[in-house]
């Protein structure tokens, strides 16, 4: 079952996500991190020892994949990163999961693009040689 969430983790969660994804976008240097690549999600455990933090990456598997490795090689630089910035009395190991709810979102969006788009075809036909009946 999974916990409710409550104001004070709710807020511990909202401080991780949002200094993990300026340590992303400014203090890892790792050339196997995508710079396409952002924080969608962080899940601190309730004894504040483990975080997932989820990331999502444009780009192809390799991208992602190449991606992954450089964040879990990077876990203890940025580890110690958010020790300095935020003040917690643990600071969490970090499980690095990719997200591609964004990647699905796009997708989706343009196949309900494309149904649309064949739709208004169908609709346009239609009209067309209900146009012609009324012609004869």
């Amino acid at each position: 079952m999974k916990r409710q969430n409550t104001n004070k983790s709710e807020r511990i969660n909202e401080s991780v996500f949002r200094e993990l994804s300026l340590i992303l976008h400014d203090e890892v240097k790792d050339p196997r991190v995508s710079k396409f690549a952002s924080v969608t999600g962080v899940e601190v455990a309730k004894d504040l020892r483990t975080a997932r933090v989820y990331i999502s990456v444009l780009g192809g598997d390799a991208q992602v994949e190449k991606t992954m490795k450089g964040l879990n090689n990077s876990e203890g630089f940025i580890r110690h990163e958010l020790a300095e910035r935020l003040n917690m009395r643990y600071t969490p190991e970090l499980h690095f999961i990719h997200d591609d709810s964004i990647e699905y979102g796009a997708k989706m969006s343009k196949l309900i693009d494309e149904v649309i788009k064949k739709d208004e075809a169908n609709d346009a036909a239609a009209a067309a040689v209900n146009a012609g009946d009324d012609a004869s």
